[in-house]
C-alpha cells in the first residue's frame, strides 16, 4: 500500500448511520465463519501473503506470543495454526500497514478525536512518532525521544514526593518490560503500581490467596482436557478466549462432563466447530456443556452454596461424596463452613440465585460422579461487591472432594490479557509482600519502599485530589478501562503530566494531564533489534508457563523503541544517583534475565532454561505437593452469608458484557455475530418478559440510568434486544457502558470495580 493509499484510508470517516440488523443468537461457534474472519483481517490489514505468513508464527517456539487472551499453548504439540479468530484480529492489527504520525495530528485536534468511535481511533493504525500535547495546545506535536525522556525526568525530579506518581501497567507488557518497571519505579522511591489486574482478576488473587495461599490457577493445560467434570463460571470462551474452546473439546471427547453458570447461554460453550477438522469445516462439530444454569447476575454465591449444601446432604444419605482424608489433612474451618451450609434454606438459595434447585441438584450429581473435577471463572465471578466470596466458594465446593493438588482437578481463573499474570509475577503490585523488597535490596543495593501503593481505583481518587500529579501508564487504554469515566476524566485533567505508551491510538490519548506524551511502542509481532541483536521476550500464560516471543517483522516505524528501552531511558532520565546501568540492561534482555532469576522466586537460571526449553512451567505449591502457603498453612473453609442486591420496583441489575468482535478496550467492529447484532453496540439486552411489564417494545430505544446511592448517571440512545436472559436482568456492552459504574461500586477486599452488577432503570428515548 503506498504512503497515498495509507493517508486515504486514514482520512476516510465512518458512515455516519449503519445498516442495523438483529438476529437470533447462533447455536455454535467457531467453523468457516472464523476461518474466513481471520483471514479476511490478516489480508485487509497486513496484505494476504504477509498475513498469512504472520499467523502462522503465532504461538509458536520460535514465534511470538500473540498479543490476545493468556490462554496457553500446548507445552509437547503445537498445531500448525496455533491461533483463533479473534488472536488473527490482534495480530492483524498490530502489524496494519496505516500509520498515524505528525500530519494525522496536525489535520485532527484533540476535540475532533473525542467526537469519533473508538473503533475509528484504532483503525487510523500505528503510532509511529513520540508527540507531545503542551498546555492549552489543541493538536499533538513532534517531540524527539530526548526531549520526552528529559519532560519526564524533570518533572519526575521536581515532585514533592515521589508518591505524587503513579505508573500503571496493562496486561500485554513482557516479563522483562514489566521487571525494569518496578524496578526503577521502586527506586524512585513509591509502590504506586496500579495495573489491569486490579480491574479484572485482583479479587481471584484476593480470595484464592486466604483459601489456598496461591494468587493463580492450580491446573495445567494437560489437566483441563483429562478433568471428569469442568465447572465454567461466568466466562464466555467463545468470544473472549476461542482457544480454550479446544481444550474444552478435547476434554468432552475424553468423556468429561461439561456445566457453566452464567446469566447467558453462552455460543461458545453450547458447540464447537473445530475450524482445524473436517467435522468443524462440514459436520455438526462438537457438543459442549452438558448442563447450563441460568444464574441471576450477582446470585453466584446463593448458587454454589446450593452446590455444597447438595453434596453435604447427598453425604448425611450415606452416599461417599466428602473427601474425609483431604478434608482432616489439609483443610481448616470444615465443622463451621459445614454447619453455615447446612443452616441455608433451599428457598434462600432458589431465590437469591435465581436457579431451581432441581437443575443445582443435576449439576452436584455431576460432581458426585467426577473424581476429577476443574472450576473455571473470568470477570463474571470477578467483578461483583462480593467477588472474592464467589471465589472463595468455589475453591470450598472444589475441596470438599478433595478437587486440589491431584491430576484432573483444581481452580482456573482465566486471564484476559496475554501476560497480566506474568506483569504481577514481576512485581508489578502495590501491595508488593516483603520478600520481593527484601530480594530487591539483595540484588541491587537499595531499600525499597515498603508502604502500599495505590491500585487503579485508589489512583483516580488520589489524582482528583491532586495527590498524584503525574501518571505514567505503560501500555493499555486507562481512561476506557476504568468506570465512572466523568470522574476519571476530571482527575487526569488534574495531573500535571500524563505519560500514554503505546502502539494504537485509544481514548485515553484524548483525556489527559496539562502536558502529555504519547511514545509509541514496538509491538510483540516485530523485531526488537538492540546494540547486542535482536531481543526475543518472554510472557506468562494462565496456567503459569513462561515462554518467549521473537519478534518476527520490521517495526512499523525507525522511531519506535522497546518498552525495555523506553523504561531504561526514562530510569536513565530521572534517577540521578542509581548505580544501576539501565541502558546496558536494555542493550542485552539476557541481563535483565539474570536479575530476574535472582529476585523471582521459580525463575532461577532463566536464560539457560528459557533458552534451552523454549517455555517452562513455574512452580505451584497447590500443584505440586498439596502445598497450602496460607497463614496457617491449611485450605481454608470460609463463611460467606447471601447478600442480596437491592434493586428497586421497576428496576433492573445490568452487567457488562463484550461483544464477539473485541478484544478488552479495542472494538474491531459494531457486530456480535455470536449473539446476533449487526451494525451496533448501544444494545441492552433484556428478557421478554421485562420488556413487556415495563412497557416498552423490542427494538425500542432507551436511555439507561444507573442508581448508587444518591448518584444518577444516564447513557442514552440504546436498542431493547429481546433475550434469553434471566427477568430482572439486563447486560450492555463494555466499555460504552462504563460510565454507569461508580467509582465507589467495588468489589470488597480487592477493590475490583463492580462492572457486572449495578441496579439501573430504562425509559423511552428521544432517539430513534
Amino acid at each position: 500500500m503506498s504512503d497515498k493509499q495509507v493517508k486515504s484510508e486514514q482520512q476516510q470517516q465512518p458512515s455516519p448511520v449503519q445498516s442495523i440488523h438483529i438476529s437470533a443468537p447462533k447455536e455454535w461457534a467457531a467453523g468457516v465463519p472464523a476461518v474466513i474472519s481471520a483471514y479476511q483481517n490478516a489480508a485487509t490489514k497486513v496484505g494476504p501473503l504477509k498475513g498469512a505468513g504472520l499467523l502462522l508464527q503465532a504461538n509458536q517456539l520460535e514465534g511470538f506470543d500473540c498479543p490476545g487472551c493468556a490462554w496457553p499453548d500446548p507445552l509437547h504439540k503445537r498445531a500448525t495454526f496455533e491461533f483463533c479468530e479473534n488472536g488473527a484480529k490482534a495480530i492483524a492489527d498490530e502489524a496494519t500497514r496505516k500509520k498515524v504520525g505528525h500530519q494525522f495530528f496536525s489535520e485532527h485536534a484533540i476535540e475532533q478525536l473525542k467526537q469519533q468511535p473508538d473503533r475509528w481511533l484504532n483503525a487510523q493504525g500505528r503510532l509511529v512518532e513520540p508527540m507531545l500535547l503542551a498546555p492549552g495546545a489543541t493538536h499533538y506535536q513532534p517531540i524527539s525521544w530526548p526531549e520526552a525522556f528529559e519532560l519526564i525526568g524533570k518533572q519526575l525530579q521536581s515532585l514533592d514526593s515521589p508518591n505524587q506518581a503513579a505508573f500503571y501497567t496493562s496486561g500485554r507488557t513482557s516479563n522483562e518490560a514489566a521487571f525494569l518497571y518496578q524496578l526503577f519505579v521502586r527506586q524512585l522511591g513509591t509502590n504506586n503500581l496500579p495495573d489491569c489486574s486490579n480491574m479484572c482478576h485482583e479479587s481471584s488473587g484476593v480470595g484464592l490467596g486466604e483459601t489456598i495461599g496461591v494468587g493463580k490457577g492450580t491446573v495445567s493445560l494437560e489437566d483441563l482436557e483429562n478433568a471428569e467434570a469442568i465447572f465454567v463460571f461466568g466466562q464466555n470462551p467463545g468470544s473472549n478466549h476461542p482457544r480454550m474452546l479446544t481444550s474444552l473439546q478435547a476434554a468432552k471427547r475424553n468423556g468429561a462432563k461439561i456445566v457453566t453458570i452464567n446469566p447467558l447461554d453462552e455460543t461458545g460453550l453450547k458447540r464447537f466447530k473445530n475450524p482445524q477438522e473436517v467435522s468443524g469445516v462440514l459436520g455438526s462439530g462438537t457438543a459442549l456443556r452438558d448442563l447450563h444454569l441460568p444464574v441471576n447476575i450477582n446470585g453466584d454465591v446463593a448458587l454454589v452454596k446450593g452446590l455444597c449444601k447438595s453434596l453435604l446432604e447427598r453425604e448425611k444419605t450415606g452416599q461417599p461424596v466428602l473427601d474425609h482424608d483431604f478434608i482432616q489433612q489439609y483443610c481448616n474451618g470444615f465443622e463451621a463452613f459445614k454447619q453455615d451450609i447446612e443452616q441455608t434454606e433451599w428457598q434462600h438459595i432458589e431465590q437469591h440465585s435465581g436457579v431451581s434447585r432441581e437443575l443445582i441438584e443435576q449439576a452436584a450429581q455431576i460432581a458426585c460422579e467426577s473424581t476429577k473435577t476443574i472450576a473455571c471463572w473470568a470477570m463474571g465471578m470477578t467483578q461483583h461487591k462480593n467477588a472474592v466470596a464467589n471465589i472463595q466458594l468455589i475453591t470450598n465446593f472444589l475441596m470438599l472432594q478433595g478437587n486440589l493438588g491431584k491430576p484432573g482437578s483444581g481452580v482456573c481463573p482465566v486471564r484476559g490479557h496475554s501476560n497480566v499474570q506474568g506483569d504481577r509475577t514481576m512485581g508489578i503490585w502495590e501491595k508488593p509482600p516483603q520478600s520481593l523488597l527484601d530480594a530487591i535490596e539483595q540484588e541491587f543495593g537499595f531499600k525499597p519502599p515498603a508502604e502500599h501503593g495505590v491500585d487503579t481505583v485508589e489512583c483516580i481518587h488520589a489524582m482528583q485530589q491532586r495527590q498524584i500529579k503525574v501518571l505514567i501508564a505503560l501500555g493499555g487504554n486507562f481512561y476506557r478501562a476504568t468506570p465512572d469515566h466523568d470522574l476519571t476524566e476530571q482527575a487526569l485533567a488534574n495531573c500535571d503530566l500524563t505519560v500514554q505508551i503505546s502502539t494504537k491510538l485509544n481514548r485515553s490519548h484524548l483525556f489527559t494531564g496539562k502536558t502529555a506524551l504519547l511514545l509509541p511502542a514496538l509491538g510483540r509481532t516485530e523485531l526488537d533489534k538492540q546494540p547486542t541483536g535482536i531481543q526475543f521476550v518472554t510472557v506468562e500464560n494462565s496456567m503459569g508457563v513462561v515462554q518467549t516471543s521473537h519478534g518476527k517483522i520490521p517495526p512499523a516505524s525507525d522511531q519506535l523503541l522497546s518498552e525495555v528501552r523506553i523504561v531504561a531511558e526514562m530510569a536513565e532520565a530521572s534517577l540521578v544517583d542509581s548505580q544501576i546501568s539501565w541502558r546496558e540492561l536494555a542493550d542485552d534482555y539476557h541481563r535483565i534475565r539474570e536479575h530476574i532469576g535472582k529476585v523471582i522466586p521459580g525463575f532461577e537460571d532463566f536464560n539457560q532454561r528459557i533458552e534451552a526449553l523454549g517455555e517452562f512451567p513455574l512452580p505451584n505449591a497447590v500443584r505440586d505437593a498439596r502445598k497450602f502457603n496460607t497463614v496457617n498453612h491449611k485450605a481454608n473453609f470460609v463463611i460467606h452469608p447471601i447478600e442480596p442486591v437491592i434493586v428497586p420496583a421497576g428496576c433492573l441489575l445490568m452487567m457488562s458484557i463484550r461483544s464477539h468482535d473485541q478484544f478488552n478496550t479495542t472494538v474491531y467492529s459494531d457486530n456480535d455475530r455470536y449473539r446476533g447484532i449487526t451494525g451496533t453496540r448501544r444494545v441492552v439486552f433484556i428478557n421478554p418478559q421485562d420488556i413487556e411489564q415495563l412497557g416498552f417494545t423490542d427494538g425500542q430505544m432507551v436511555d439507561i440510568t444507573s442508581h448508587w446511592a444518591e448518584q444518577r448517571k444516564t447513557e442514552r440512545g440504546y436498542r431493547l434486544v429481546s433475550y434469553a436472559i434471566p427477568r430482572g436482568n439486563v447486560a450492555s456492552y463494555y466499555p460504552e457502558t462504563n460510565n454507569l459504574i461508580p467509582l465507589a461500586s467495588v468489589a470488597d477486599k480487592s477493590n475490583t470495580p463492580a462492572y457486572k452488577s449495578i441496579v439501573v432503570s430504562l425509559k423511552a428515548s428521544a432517539e430513534t
